[in-house]
């Protein structure tokens, strides 16, 4: 698919397949007209600008021209609107293409999609959402964000999607959501986490709750263990730690007009025994821990439709960025996987067996120099060799003349 293609879709929704493609954006030629840069950091002066880049490795460098996180230690906002939709009853795609051609140090590199704001331009981390998706990067923390919202108000899963995309590699990131309720992350078309959004998001309140009414008995025994009554403390148990020295005596230049009353130094007794303490038996009234009942939460609300989100009508990226230099390419907003993987087909993976083919030449080039330099080294260590063997032949020469010298 060319560039040409692509630009005649840009951000409008069109029949496709099984499902509709809302947005499917290249960013062609015509980009511009489409997508709004944000505004919202532009006054304090920390809003970064949007570069146009393939990047170092390319298939075709035109088609794979993404828009490219462009400055250091800025926020990052742009964004598009496309013909409002549902996901009701239907999967819901997003996709998207990102590479970290820099050492990030610490920034996002992921895409936002919810309703239309009313001011695009305004677009922003307080902008509301339905949902958040792609990697995040800080020191030690490499992972895939998976940020919903349900009934207004934004739920992270509650454990992370490990990735880590520091190989300056073009990624192509994938978030499929279904009526059923589960949802599967694909990192380069494979799957890389798979799950239910009830099990894995904290969107429903506990089905069971502690009783509130129930306390723990005063005679209730949970120590397995006690003291042995009959164990009695020894009488000469409670000797002190520290005792004055009995060998101890005054120093014979010791003045106590001058020096003051003298004192014994204090020593270890060799009779302390520490502190006492009973023999342990086990208890017979022990009944065993304690469990706090539990009752139906009355809280509790099921709900199916969680993943369902209406008029979606809006993608952006907001992001901040220590290091920049993430190109975006090839966002798609669809109903059908089927389109996604289509258009994955012919856009990321020419790019990718591309990128894999540049990588693999420039490792060649790197280890034929290697071995190179090896065999150069080496042939220098052999010449080296030779001299020294050549010094000490002729060495052995002259001592050998200075000896038949001496003979005669």
């Amino acid at each position: 698919m060319t560039k040409a293609t692509l630009a005649a879709i840009g951000a409008v929704g069109v029949s496709a397949g099984s499902g509709n493609v809302y947005l499917q954006e290249s960013f062609d030629e015509g980009w511009r007209e489409r997508w709004v840069d944000s505004e919202w950091k532009k006054e304090d002066g920390t809003d970064g600008k949007w570069e146009m880049s393939a990047g170092t490795w390319f298939n075709d460098e035109a088609a794979d021209t993404g828009i490219k996180t462009g400055e250091d230690s800025r926020f990052f906002g742009i964004s598009t609107s496309f013909e409002p939709f549902s996901n009701r009853d239907t999967d819901l795609v997003i996709q998207y293409q990102m590479k970290h051609e820099q050492s990030i140090e610490c920034g996002g590199g992921y895409i936002k999609v919810g309703p239309k704001p009313e001011d695009m331009a305004a677009f922003g981390d307080p902008t509301p959402y339905y949902v958040m998706f792609g990697p995040d990067q800080c020191g030690s923390t490499n992972r895939i964000h998976v940020i919903l919202n349900y009934q207004g108000k934004n739920f992270l899963k509650k454990e992370d999607i490990m990735f880590s995309p520091s190989d300056k590699r073009s990624h192509l990131l994938t978030l499929i959501i279904r009526p059923d309720n589960s949802y599967t992350v694909n990192v380069d078309m494979e799957e890389k986490h798979s799950g239910d959004l009830k099990e894995d998001f904290e969107f429903l309140p506990p089905k069971k709750i502690l009783d509130p009414e129930a306390k723990k008995p005063e005679d209730w025994v949970d120590d397995p263990m006690q003291d042995d009554p009959e164990d009695v403390k020894p009488e000469d148990w409670d000797a002190p730690e520290r005792i004055v020295d009995p060998d101890a005596e005054m120093p014979e230049d010791w003045d106590e007009e001058e020096d003051g009353e003298w004192e014994a130094p204090m020593i270890n007794n060799p009779d302390y025994k520490g502190e006492w303490q009973a023999k342990r038996i086990d208890n017979e009234e022990f009944k065993g821990p304690w469990e706090h009942p539990k009752i139906e939460n009355p809280d509790y609300a099921d709900d199916d439709t969680i993943y369902a989100f209406d008029d979606i009508a809006f993608a952006g990226f907001d992001l901040w960025q220590v290091k920049g230099g993430t190109i975006f390419d090839n966002v798609v907003i669809t109903t059908s996987v089927e389109e996604a993987n289509r258009i994955a087909e012919e856009t990321w993976k020419p790019l990718n067996a591309a990128e894999a083919k540049m990588v693999k030449e420039i490792k060649d080039e790197e280890e034929r120099v290697r071995k190179e330099e090896e065999a150069k080294a080496a042939d220098e260590q052999a010449m080296k060799d030779e001299m020294d063997d050549a010094e000490v032949d002729a060495l052995l020469e002259d001592d050998e003349e200075d000896f038949d010298d001496e003979e005669m």
